[in-house]
């Protein structure tokens, strides 16, 4: 007979594992990442996750953590979208997470299939003309998507036979004017990343520019046999987002579900069945802090794609008559946090050396709620580089 929780136990669960519960210490910016990984889509987001859970972060702190020190590392990851992650952890967001099959590649670089037709070639070898082209064009250089997929895939028609190299330079179905072999590139980069052949340096400006992992990391990182790093994603996801299924797993790496069972089988006699509506699974050494969690406290203000809204089973922590609110196509608002339910969204303009917040309740906040979103707010403008910070509330 399986355990039985409620929606309250696997919040106050899932709250205190993705340390949402209390902030870390302030040296404390890379065990944070180790959770899950924060993404950084749109670009920031990952610093206000590590906002929410690290006491006094500073974009200078993670630039320092990424760019010097190194202890953290920023690469497109799950679901095909940069992350950052602790370089020691590099396997286990890397290795840990490329499907093993071609179809599943496939899955999760979305949009590629119809690319791939049209040059009647797999993705398993258009991969192998970018990792063999790669390191003469990046070798000692800093270059964007754009500029590194121009060069890499110039280079390939060069040696393509006649007629595929003509499919190759015509325009493709990605964007405008960017030849059909360009666009194949970026994708194919992706799974590079994956691969430890390439990762993000530094962002310069509004540019996020690609660099050889061997060239960016002067120190060696942990190895993992090759059944190990996909495992500990695994125990990784589901200490953060249990209790959980294959297929919310597989949708969380951005794979299909068949495709998932590839990592669950790895852990099959680590877990315990989970009574939660429907059938689902937690880590067994978790199950004691699942039934028993601290009681949520506090306010965060999350930025867009925080880790936590990141679970595939939106309904637990969001109620469903807010969907709508929060899960957008593009242009989706943060959420703010309170006592361990989310109560509503919010904005940001920066208006010179100003930033305006906009929070939209779902219901009514009391004065010492709004006084604590303030709070919260006054920490992001920091963070956006604001002098001043006007916060709007809009409550029943």
């Amino acid at each position: 007979m399986s355990v039985k929780v409620n929606r309250d136990e696997v919040i106050a669960f899932r709250l205190e594992a993705q340390n949402l519960n209390r902030r870390l210490n302030e040296q404390a910016p890379v065990t944070a990442t180790g959770v899950c990984g924060a993404q950084n889509s749109p670009p920031g987001s990952a610093l206000l996750a590590l906002n929410a859970r690290v006491e006094g972060v500073t974009s200078e702190a993670v630039n320092t953590a990424s760019s010097h020190d190194k202890g953290l590392l920023q690469s497109w990851c799950m679901r095909g979208a940069p992350f950052y992650f602790p370089t020691n952890d590099l396997v286990i967001f890397t290795t840990g997470v490329l499907p093993p099959t071609e179809n599943g590649q496939r899955h999760l670089i979305l949009g590629i299939e119809a690319s791939l037709d049209k040059l009647e070639m797999s993705l398993a070898k258009v991969v192998d003309r970018t990792r063999d082209t790669i390191g003469s064009v990046l070798f000692g250089r800093r270059l964007t998507v754009n500029e590194l997929g121009a060069e890499i895939a110039e280079r390939i028609a060069h040696k393509l036979p006649k007629t595929t190299r003509a499919r190759w330079e015509r325009e493709g179905p990605c964007a405008k004017g960017q030849l059909l072999g360009e666009g194949v590139v970026h994708f194919c980069l992706r799974i590079l990343t994956l691969e430890k052949v390439i990762c993000f340096a530094r962002r310069d400006w509004s540019k996020a520019p690609f660099v050889l992992l061997d060239e960016w990391l002067d120190t060696e990182v942990p190895e993992m046999a090759p059944e190990d790093a996909p495992a500990e994603l695994l125990r990784r996801y589901l200490h953060a987002y249990g209790p959980s299924t294959r297929g919310d797993f597989a949708s969380w790496i951005g794979v299909r579900s068949r495709e998932g069972e590839s990592w669950w089988n790895l852990l099959e006699n680590e877990l315990t069945e989970v009574d939660f509506g429907r059938r689902t699974w937690v880590l067994t050494e978790d199950l004691d802090a699942l039934q028993s969690p601290p009681t949520p406290t506090g306010v965060r203000l999350l930025p867009p794609r925080d880790p936590y809204i990141q679970g595939r089973d939106r309904e637990t922590i969001i109620d469903k008559q807010f969907h709508s609110d929060v899960f957008k196509t593009v242009g989706e608002p943060g959420t703010v946090l309170l006592d361990g339910r989310i109560v509503g969204t919010w904005r940001a303009r920066k208006k010179r050396k100003n930033l305006s917040v906009s929070v939209t309740a779902f219901g009514r906040l009391s004065a010492h709620m709004k006084k604590s979103v303030e709070a919260e707010a006054k920490k992001v403008a920091s963070l956006r580089g604001a002098a001043a910070v006007e916060v709007d509330v809009d409550s029943d």
